[in-house]
């Protein structure tokens, strides 16, 4: 297997409890980010990660409904769950995504993988942030994720599986993946906020109910919201990775078993 597509999801969130199992135009959310990465045409397989907790059960049984593999790992040590499970496949690349971007775009996965080359050992756009936050592609080397597992030692890099590789460039092939068409980074597509869950609720609306348009890509929500001003504003009062900083402000070093 070349392309393994990981999607990270829980049902622990604590700002939008459930958040990836909220309904979205009729499906599990969950499912809507699924359903668009299975577009991308260089992915090999896309499967599902998540933690051993038992509130993660209803997302195994979506996952066992729509015939999607599922691996389960630390809840807490990320880049332990993604390494575990990707020893079990050995794909060439894995391909990091999160269960709370429900606009994940294939043509940008698909763009990202066609740029790198044969020693690329990462490639993503969390650097530059050049695209709307949500629309986060991280492909990494199989072989730059193992060494990640084992010499990452911060709980932040634990946590969020590529930091050690974005903190350590001079040691990987590193490939930062920027927008084609300029910046639109000031853009917040997740969901961690109530907020963000309506403004992504709207676009669906627009273009499932509306437009009747399942294929609807990035390209598209920006002119949506360009039109619509008030739409694009619901969310605006949010920072992009507070997440990531909460962890790096209550980092700790950590001893790893390997």
């Amino acid at each position: 297997m070349r392309y393994l597509a990981m999607i990270q999801a829980r049902c622990g969130s604590t700002r939008l409890p459930n958040k990836v199992l909220k309904d979205l135009c009729g499906r599990p959310q969950l499912q809507r980010v699924i359903e668009r990465v299975q577009r991308a045409k260089r992915v090999d397989e896309v499967m599902v990660i998540t933690s051993i907790d038992k509130a993660n059960l209803p997302i195994l049984r979506l996952c066992v409904d729509l015939g999607v593999r599922v691996g389960i790992g630390s809840e807490d040590d990320v880049l332990d769950r993604y390494y575990q499970t990707a020893r079990l496949l050995k794909p060439d690349y894995v391909i990091r995504l999160t269960g709370d971007c429900p606009l994940a775009d294939p043509e940008l996965i698909d763009m990202a993988i066609s740029q790198m080359n044969d020693d690329t050992d990462y490639c993503g756009n969390p650097t530059s942030a050049t695209f709307a936050d949500g629309l986060d592609v991280e492909i990494i080397k199989y072989s730059a994720l193992e060494r990640s597992w084992k010499e990452a030692t911060h709980t932040f890099e634990r946590e969020h599986v590529t930091q050690y590789i974005i903190n350590h460039q001079n040691l990987f092939n590193y490939m930062d993946f920027i927008s084609p068409i300029g910046d639109f980074g000031d853009q917040r597509w997740t969901v961690d906020e109530p907020e963000d869950f309506e403004l992504v609720q709207r676009v669906y609306e627009h273009f499932i109910n509306e437009e009747k348009m399942e294929n609807f890509g990035y390209k598209d929500i920006l002119k949506y919201l360009k039109k619509h001003p008030e739409i694009e504003s619901i969310n605006k009062k949010f920072k992009r990775n507070e997440g990531l900083q909460k962890s790096i402000d209550e980092d700790r070093i950590v001893a790893i078993k390997k």
